[in-house]
């Protein structure tokens, strides 16, 4: 006590339930700046400086719009589990965090971006579960919903020819084409007719939304596909029918979901050379893709960074 009866000053102290998850995010926080550090040594520099040193600046300028553009697009996911959920967290800070864990997903894969990224920035706008995981769970829904509308159709209208050393041929891969839309058309039957039901999968709750927000979820996935797909078409300098183009990045995405590479690393460019190659030459194809993974990896990357250390060190405050 003061002489004049009022309480001494004392440093505040946070409570006792709260340090533990000081903790996790100092650890959280250590383990993003390793995994940041270990991607930014797997970048060959030099070749991705040549690569844009090769392209008009007409060509870059289009293919960052473009960039931009995708970025912004992939913000509508979480958008629409912001609708479906009604959860408070506005809707610009809901386009920070998806463009965040979506650059940290391209580079670093799912598991720390889509997954770990996004539910702890959720967690620090007071989201309780299981808002999260169920934005997430609609969000990772969004993008393969949207992949296979456009991957079948491209598949059964023949774009995608194998190579001759492929195990699979033409018709295997306009079946597999047929067996996408009926997942996709599957989807949206059961949304109709479960609307608000849920579903019990080893004590899980699965709750699907209404077809309308199925609907949704189908067209701003596939929008995004098709930017993605122009991105590389322009850079590859439009040497090839767009519909190729985007028919051999939806082949290289799902190869390297397969994989578990992180950011795709060897699998986009090996099918890529694999598939166009011939037609336009490993160099061009090369340098292509490298200046892709430049604009839509690299630069978002240290963007999101930034805007995730500048978001923690504010939540401290």
């Amino acid at each position: 006590m003061r002489a004049d009866g009022s309480a001494a000053d004392h440093p505040r102290r946070d409570p006792p339930a709260r340090r533990p998850g000081r903790w996790l995010g100092a650890i959280f926080g250590i383990a993003i700046v390793a995994l940041l550090a270990w991607a930014a040594s797997h970048v060959a520099w030099d070749q991705v400086g040549e690569a844009l040193r090769q392209l008009p600046a007409g060509v870059l300028a289009t293919a960052a719009a473009l960039c931009a553009l995708s970025h912004l697009v992939y913000s509508g996911y979480d958008l629409i589990g912001k609708h479906w959920t009604r959860h408070a967290v506005p809707a610009r800070r809901v386009m920070l965090i998806t463009f965040i864990s979506y650059a940290f997903n391209l580079n670093l894969g799912s598991l720390v971006g889509a997954i770990a990224m996004r539910l702890r920035l959720y967690a620090r706008e007071g989201l309780a579960q299981p808002i999260p995981t169920q934005v997430l769970g609609l969000s990772l829904a969004s993008n393969w919903l949207g992949y296979g509308a456009l991957a079948g159709g491209l598949l059964m209208a023949g774009w995608l020819a194998p190579p001759p050393t492929w195990p699979v041929g033409a018709a295997a891969l306009r079946g597999l084409g047929a067996l996408m839309w009926l997942v996709v058309v599957g989807y949206v039957a059961v949304c109709a007719f479960a609307q608000g039901r849920g579903f019990s999968v080893r004590g899980h709750d699965i709750v699907v939304p209404g077809p309308r927000i199925a609907l949704m979820q189908i067209a701003i996935s596939a929008s995004n596909w098709m930017v993605m797909g122009a991105i590389v078409w322009v850079l590859l300098r439009q040497g090839v029918p767009y519909p190729q183009v985007l028919a051999v990045l939806l082949a290289a995405a799902v190869a390297g979901a397969v994989t578990h590479v992180p950011a795709g690393l060897g699998v986009l460019e090996g099918v890529f050379i694999a598939l166009l190659g011939p037609t336009l030459g490993h160099g061009q194809v090369l340098a292509g893709l490298i200046a892709y993974r430049a604009l839509y990896y690299l630069g978002p990357l240290l963007i999101a960074a930034t805007a995730y250390f500048v978001l923690e060190a504010r939540s401290k405050r």
